[in-house]
């Protein structure tokens, strides 16, 4: 296979880093929380964050939030499920998130 498919799919797999209080502190344990597409496995997501950032992955955690009921002008509606994947990277290793790939 070519490396621009390959390349492509790990594109596919990870869809934005998640920025929150939670995982900023998770970053000073050398973890990193990403979005996710809900069909990512554990290895699809090892291997397209350690091809994308060139970084040593150790564990992959993943988590399936669902989206909340809200109301906007008196109607119901839900936010869309999301899935997480909390990656521990090896000691030494690191991920700038507010930079872009």
């Amino acid at each position: 296979m070519a490396k621009d498919a390959i390349d492509t799919r790990h594109y596919d797999v990870i869809v934005a880093p998640h920025i929150t209080e939670k995982s900023t502190l998770l970053s000073e344990h050398n973890a990193v929380v990403f979005k996710v597409v809900d069909s990512a496995t554990k290895p699809q997501i090892k291997a397209a964050v350690e091809a994308l950032f060139g970084v040593k992955v150790t564990g992959v955690n993943t988590l399936n939030q669902k989206g909340k009921t809200k109301r906007w002008k008196g109607r119901p509606y839900t936010r869309t499920d999301v899935k997480k994947a909390v990656v521990t990277l090896a000691p030494g290793q690191s991920i700038d998130v507010t930079s872009g790939i």
